[in-house]
């Protein structure tokens, strides 16, 4: 019998210690999705980020990872963006 260890999703800290290049089931868990559906997006070209493909291994562009995730060195809140959302947006047009 054997015992399948647990993971939870990655950290920030984590994610910036990855090599250039990682598994799609390492890639899989910084999203939050199941390697089975990983191994269907990276199939099918639907994989929200670069997929590399090496005979019938798949690898994931750490630095797209990241990208997709908008995770930097400097960003310290994860996956959030710069921009303003599009309600701040609009109620900034609506204060004029």
């Amino acid at each position: 019998m054997t015992t399948a260890t647990v993971r939870g999703p990655l950290t920030r800290s984590e994610l910036l210690a990855l090599p250039a290049a990682v598994d799609v089931e390492t890639a899989a868990r910084a999203f939050g999705i199941g390697r089975t559906t990983a191994y269907a997006l990276a199939r099918t070209d639907q994989f929200p980020c670069k997929v590399l493909r090496a005979g019938k291994a798949y690898r994931v562009v750490t630095e797209d990872l990241l990208r997709v995730l908008q995770i930097t060195p400097e960003n310290n809140d994860g996956a959030r963006s710069s921009h303003p959302a599009p309600s701040d947006e609009n109620s900034s047009i609506h204060q004029r």
